[in-house]
């Protein structure tokens, strides 16, 4: 049995594949999965029905179980913030900011072939893409 919040046997077995640097994504319900990303990439499926699972209940369970260096969203043509990403901050690591990225260029780093693993959450929220790279664990003192 484990005692991590995180569970999912597929989403566990690539994050203990991946390493500093690999990427993950937790897409939203627009997130155009197939062709957004690399076909290298392990694609999970959470996206039950509308809502259920959203990106804020899988950034949780990702936080509580891997390293996070940094922390890339999706912005509209005009930049502007979502109300999602206070939320973002809020569950992420205190000293992340987080990359704004547009559309076109979000879509082009998702799909390079540092992306291990894309999660499909139903998240209705629009502009609800998060692009976590995977840190280093310190050494014990």
């Amino acid at each position: 049995m484990l005692k991590t919040k995180l569970l999912h046997p597929e989403m566990l077995g690539v994050l203990g594949q991946a390493g500093h640097g690999s990427q993950i994504l937790i897409a939203d319900g627009n997130y155009p999965f197939s062709t957004g990303s690399p076909a290298s990439a392990k694609k999970v499926f959470l996206n039950l029905m509308p809502g259920v699972v959203t990106v804020t209940d899988v950034l949780s369970a990702l936080v509580a179980a891997i390293p996070i260096e940094a922390a890339a969203v999706m912005v509209p043509d005009d930049g502007a913030d979502q109300p999602i990403f206070a939320e973002f901050q809020r569950i992420l690591p205190k000293s992340l900011e987080l990359t704004r990225i547009h559309r076109f260029p979000f879509y082009e780093k998702v799909r390079s072939g540092d992306t291990a693993l894309v999660i499909a959450t139903a998240e209705q929220r629009i502009y609800a893409n998060l692009l976590l790279t995977v840190g280093v664990v310190p050494p014990e003192a």
